[in-house]
């Protein structure tokens, strides 16, 4: 089940006139986190009609940082568990 911000960026792009496809690949697919989806959203709000080509770098910048968070999320709990070793021992 898609989330709302995700299904409200699939009516936005249907109603900025780009193909139903389209739509679904960018909304369904790509952007189906609240998060991403209301990152596009803003983009779009900003932009009056992008060219399909720019959308689609809009689309990629915005998972790429989503990528980096997410490795930036995994490297702190990975630190904080090395803190927890080294302050408590392997056994604590």
């Amino acid at each position: 089940m898609a989330s709302e911000k995700t299904e409200e960026l699939y009516r936005r792009l249907l109603q900025m006139g780009y193909p139903k496809d389209f739509c679904a690949q960018v909304s369904y697919r790509n952007l189906n986190t609240d998060y991403t989806a209301g990152r596009m959203l803003g983009y779009l709000s900003r932009e009056k009609k992008p060219r399909l080509e720019d959308l689609v770098d809009e689309m990629l910048a915005i998972l790429e940082d989503r990528r980096r968070l997410v490795q930036k999320k995994e490297a702190e709990q990975a630190q904080a568990a090395i803190s927890y070793m080294y302050q408590n021992g392997l056994n604590g």
